[in-house]
């Protein structure tokens, strides 16, 4: 599978993990944390990697955010990534602080790095203290071979999470092959402005760090920052992107003529991961994409596209396969932006049912034929401009509320 920018060419590679870049490993164990399943996994590079990040707007941030965020601050680098699930270290006052820190401390000298080149990372329930003594075991086991594996990795970040998210894609930058990896975590509490997302990426391309950030900030706002579940924003949504620059290209800069190639790569992989995101969204069944076409503006189009896709009454019509457009039309009408309802056309997959604001006499079971697909697109067309904008979420269903009923039990 292939996307193409510039008349060069971005290669989705068969199976590829946030390891498929050179130079970088992960693992994973079960430290205790939960029952059976792997619950602590970590992500090293063999040298320090420049590093960039994304973190929730969530005023309760978790007391592991705090620690990542300053260690990037502090040098612009990343060796290693520690993550743990089961639980968030949120809303855990002075002693999540302090424990998120000696996780950070005991990282480092078990993997002889710098202390503010390690990266910690959370998730699960929030509101209770991190049982430490387990975390020290996960800890210890880090430079066991048996316990590397980039699907152990995968595994272990997982919390209500049915399947395991990674990708990696290649690209050619003064005619080296670059690779960038991602693996994610992420099925409820989705609704990301940048239960929690995670999301982690890296590349093997020369990168420096001002310009991985830049990179990183600007795909997220068409990505990560568009996918929505539930409408929580959960207190640990965190994104990180590390560039070791294990290959010779020139250091990428906004002004390198191969910038734009890298661009569409990175995107390639953070929209991948996102759509697995909101494809494994807790009970889900469909896949929905919304498509905002025409609108004046690039922050117009994002807002309109978040307002349908976050609607629990286009949730629940899309579970049902109910050609409700009333219910897309209305969420346009409440997302705040300035909207004609005289020219807005609405489709549904391939079937135009509003035109011009008004109804359009359609096939209803053609159209609750298409909606019982796995992926439904929706296209809300404005015709004010030509900005453009995706938003990716899934249907709402019974099995949602079960597994929230029932999430610390």
């Amino acid at each position: 599978m292939m996307t193409t920018t510039d008349e060069q060419t971005v290669t989705i590679l068969d199976q590829g993990h946030v390891t498929s870049p050179k130079g970088f490993k992960a693992g994973g164990v079960h430290c205790g944390l939960r029952k059976t399943k792997l619950d602590f996994g970590w992500i090293h590079s063999d040298k320090p990697a420049n590093a960039a990040g994304v973190y929730t707007l969530n005023s309760f941030k978790a007391a592991p955010l705090h620690v990542t965020k300053a260690a990037i601050d502090s040098n612009g680098k990343i060796q290693t990534i520690i993550t743990n699930s089961a639980v968030a270290n949120s809303c855990t006052g002075p002693e999540g602080e302090e424990n998120a820190k000696l996780m950070q401390q005991l990282a480092a000298e078990k993997m002889h790095v710098n202390v503010q080149d390690v990266a910690v990372l959370s998730t699960g329930v929030i509101g209770v203290q991190l049982p430490m003594n387990e975390i020290k075991q996960g800890i210890q086991s880090m430079t066991h071979d048996e316990n590397y594996g980039a699907e152990r990795f995968e595994q272990a970040i997982l919390t209500t999470d049915t399947v395991t998210k990674h990708t990696a894609v290649t690209c050619i930058i003064d005619g080296h092959k670059i690779t960038i990896g991602g693996a994610a975590k992420g099925s409820g509490m989705i609704h990301p402005n940048m239960a929690t997302m995670l999301a982690y990426m890296t590349t093997d391309a020369n990168v420096g760090q001002k310009a991985l950030q830049h990179v990183l900030s600007d795909v997220t706002n068409d990505t990560y920052n568009m996918i929505t579940v539930d409408g929580d924003s959960s207190t640990n949504d965190t994104v990180l992107f590390l560039a070791n620059g294990e290959q010779p290209n020139q250091e990428l800069t906004p002004e390198h003529p191969e910038w734009p190639v890298f661009k569409e790569a990175v995107k390639t992989v953070a929209e991948t991961l996102a759509k697995k995101i909101a494809q494994d969204g807790e009970g889900a069944t469909k896949l929905v994409a919304v498509h905002v076409q025409n609108a004046s503006s690039k922050p117009s189009a994002r807002k309109v596209a978040k307002a349908v896709i976050s609607s629990n009454l286009v949730k629940t019509a899309v579970y049902g396969a109910d050609p409700n457009w009333g219910r897309i039309v209305c969420a346009v009408g409440y997302s705040e932006e300035p909207v004609d309802p005289n020219i807005v056309e609405v489709k549904l997959g391939p079937t135009t049912v509003v035109s011009d604001g008004l109804p359009v006499a359609f096939d209803e079971s053609k159209s609750k034929e298409y909606l019982s697909n796995e992926q439904i697109d929706i296209y809300v067309n404005l015709n004010q401009g030509n900005e453009n904008a995706c938003a990716w979420g899934c249907d709402l269903t019974y099995q949602y509320v079960k597994i929230n009923a029932s999430y610390r039990t």
